[in-house]
């Protein structure tokens, strides 16, 4: 979670309408490609800080409240959120 694109991503989707985000809407304010923010966004979250919802073709990424309550959540190793 240290890597400071996956910082920048929690406040950026919690500050998008109805707090979530799909790739496309944040390639632009990350300056990154759409496979590099499907990365990091893998991996926040595995790490249980964002939960997915898929419509269509489309993929909606929004802050999961329960994880970041969860003390969990921020003792989990990298080997276990890179899986």
């Amino acid at each position: 979670m240290a890597d400071p694109t996956r910082l920048q991503l929690l406040p950026l989707i919690r500050t998008a309408p109805n707090e979530e985000a799909c790739v496309c809407d944040l390639t632009e304010c990350l300056g990154l490609r759409q496979p590099t923010v499907s990365h990091h966004l893998k991996i926040v979250t595995g790490a249980g800080l964002l939960r997915r919802e898929k419509r269509g073709t489309w993929v909606c990424d929004a802050v999961d409240h329960d994880g970041l309550d969860s003390p969990q959540s921020m003792l989990r190793s990298p080997a276990d959120v890179l899986v």
